[in-house]
């Protein structure tokens, strides 16, 4: 029987990482759009944060193959249900290629990784510029991809009234007749 809530570590690690990625999403615009003295705390904020966003995704994942989650309600039109399940699997793809691409991105370019992480690409100037221009347009997909989930969780909440928001709130579940 599937439950009519995400399981609570569920929620906590959904909403830790909504706040985490718009932060990222902000420090990257930051970063590209002012090279001022500010530059080195952001790009170590950028890659800690990219570091604690690539351990959360693994264990979200984990999390979301082993816990029941709640089904999408039955009368969902097929076409919104294949885009539910798309963007889903787009979200986390890009949330587990964001900080590998920018790990490979640095490795590539010889820079310094978090916590001494091993490279994981060979240090290749041309490899570098592709892998930093492919985390660009990542990051512009993820954002938009973002925008549409956001749009889709308001549509269920406020047109639909569903309970698909609900059932990832954060706080208590209350049920609204």
């Amino acid at each position: 029987m599937k439950p009519d809530a995400f399981h609570p570590l569920a929620r906590l690690l959904h909403w830790l990482m909504a706040v985490l990625i718009l932060a990222m999403l902000l420090i990257g615009v930051s970063m590209v759009s002012d090279l001022s003295l500010r530059y080195p705390l952001l790009i170590g904020l950028h890659k800690a944060t990219g570091l604690a966003l690539l351990v959360l995704v693994v264990l979200r994942i984990g999390v979301r193959l082993a816990l029941p989650h709640p089904a999408l309600p039955r009368d969902l039109p097929p076409v919104q249900r294949w885009a539910a399940g798309a963007s889903h699997l787009l979200l986390y793809g890009l949330m587990l290629g964001m900080p590998l691409l920018g790990w490979a991105m640095l490795s590539a370019g010889g820079y310094p990784r978090p916590l001494g992480l091993p490279a994981i690409a060979p240090h290749d100037l041309q490899i570098y510029a592709v892998l930093r221009q492919a985390h660009g347009w990542a990051g512009y997909l993820l954002f938009a991809t973002v925008l549409v989930h956001v749009g889709a969780a308001l549509l269920h909440a406020w047109v639909r009234r569903d309970g698909v928001l609900r059932s990832m709130w954060p706080g208590p579940l209350r049920r609204s007749e």
